[in-house]
C-alpha cells in the first residue's frame, strides 16, 4: 500500500501521459522519434472525450458478399490495412461493439480515471493480470495470416492496427503501426522506462500468490471481468527505477494516439494506391481520420465488417462476411498461398 501511495504521490508530481518511443511499432526514423528503450519523457498532456458508440444515420452502406472489388484491389497492389478488434475475435479476442461485445457488460479504462485514483489502477492491474493469462496466449487467425501473405507477395503496403494484441506481427507482417500502441510492453509515467509485460507478470504474480479469481470472461484490452470484492487486496507494482506509476503501453480510451504515430500512418496513407479496412467499426477518430484522409485524396475505400460502421459513406463496399473466410478465399482467387493451413469455408 505504501509503494501506491508512494506511486501516486510520484504521479501526481509529473503529470506525464506515456510518451510514444516505445508505443510505436513504426521505425523511430519514420517517427521522428529515439529507438526503443530509451526514456523520453512525454512533451506534454494529451486528452480527449472518449467515443464509446455511434449510430448509423441516413441510409446506410448495404453489406455485400461479393469480394470482387475487394479482391480487384488487391491485385492492383498498394493497398494499406486498417485493421481492427474484429480480426481478432478469431483467436478468442472479443471485439468492442459487434454482436455480444465487450461494451455491452465492460466500460474500458479511461485515461482519466487510470491516472486519478490508485484504487482504479489496483482494479485495471488485478483484471489485466488475469486477462493477461489468456490474452497472451492468443494465436494469429486466417485473417491475420492472409494479411501477411498479401504483404509477402507485395499487394499490401503496410499494416494500421487499432489492436493491442500484436497478431500482425505474429502472422509475419512487416511494417506495422500499432496505433493504439501493444499490450507486451509497459511504461512508466514518471520516469518513462518501460518493461515487458512478461516481466511484469512475473513480479505482479509473486507479489499476490493465490490470486485466482474465476472471471466472467475477457476484453479486447485484455481485461478480465472481475467483482470490486476480487480485486480489493491487488497489490499494484510500482516502476523498478523510479517508484512511479506503470501503465500499459497503450492508449486508453479518452486519451489521444501520439502526434508522430498519426503522421507516419498519414504518411502511410498518402503512399497507398487504396484502403482496406478489416474488422473495424471506425467508431472512433483514431482510424476514422486515415478513411476520411483517402477519401478526400480519390482513393478507393473498401471494408470487410460484419456491422455497418462509420465510415461507410466513403466506401465502394462493405463486405458482411467472416473475415477469415473472406480474406482466405480473396487469396485462393490471387493465388496467394498463406502458410499450408486449410482456410475456413465461407
Amino acid at each position: 500500500m505504501q509503494e501506491e501511495q508512494r506511486s501516486a504521490s510520484s504521479l501526481r508530481r509529473s503529470r506525464r501521459p506515456p510518451h510514444d518511443a516505445r508505443s510505436s511499432a513504426v521505425s523511430p526514423r519514420a517517427t521522428g522519434t529515439k529507438a526503443a528503450g530509451a526514456a523520453v519523457p512525454y512533451p506534454g498532456p494529451m486528452r480527449m472525450r472518449p467515443t464509446l458508440s455511434w449510430t448509423p444515420a441516413g441510409d446506410p452502406l448495404p453489406g455485400t458478399t461479393d469480394l470482387r472489388q475487394v479482391t480487384e484491389a488487391l491485385s492492383s497492389g498498394g493497398v494499406l490495412v486498417l485493421s481492427g478488434a474484429g480480426i481478432s475475435t478469431e483467436s478468442g479476442i472479443p471485439d468492442y461493439r459487434g454482436a455480444g461485445g465487450s461494451l455491452s457488460r465492460h466500460t474500458p479504462m479511461t485515461y482519466q480515471d487510470f491516472t486519478a485514483a490508485p484504487q482504479a489502477r489496483r482494479r485495471y492491474w488485478a483484471r489485466s493480470h488475469l486477462g493477461w493469462r489468456t490474452f497472451g496466449q492468443a494465436r494469429p487467425n486466417a485473417g491475420h495470416r492472409a494479411v501477411a501473405a498479401f504483404g509477402r507477395h507485395g499487394l499490401v503496403s503496410g499494416v494500421i492496427t487499432q489492436n493491442v494484441d500484436g497478431l500482425h506481427q505474429a502472422a509475419g507482417s512487416q511494417d506495422v503501426v500499432e496505433l493504439h500502441g501493444s499490450l507486451a510492453r509497459v511504461v512508466c509515467l514518471s520516469c518513462g522506462a518501460g518493461c515487458s509485460r512478461q516481466e511484469l507478470a512475473r513480479r505482479l504474480t509473486q507479489a499476490n500468490t493465490g490470486f485466482d479469481p474465476v472471471a466472467a470472461g475477457m476484453n479486447p484490452d485484455g481485461d478480465a471481468d472481475l467483482t470490486d470484492e476480487q480485486v480489493g487486496d491487488f497489490v499494484v507494482a510500482p516502476c523498478t527505477v523510479c517508484g512511479g506509476v506503470l501503465k500499459p503501453d497503450v492508449v486508453f480510451f479518452g486519451e489521444a494516439v501520439p502526434p508522430a504515430r498519426v503522421a507516419a500512418c498519414r504518411e502511410l496513407v498518402e503512399r497507398a494506391t487504396s484502403l482496406l479496412v478489416l474488422g473495424s467499426s471506425l467508431t472512433v477518430m483514431s482510424g476514422l481520420r486515415f478513411v476520411r484522409q483517402a477519401a478526400l485524396a480519390g482513393k478507393p475505400v473498401l471494408i470487410v465488417n460484419r456491422d455497418p460502421t462509420r465510415g461507410d459513406r466513403h466506401a465502394l463496399t462493405r463486405v458482411e462476411l467472416p473475415l477469415g473466410a473472406a480474406l482466405g478465399a480473396v487469396a485462393d482467387r490471387l493465388g496467394v498461398p498463406l502458410d499450408g493451413r486449410p482456410q475456413p469455408p465461407l
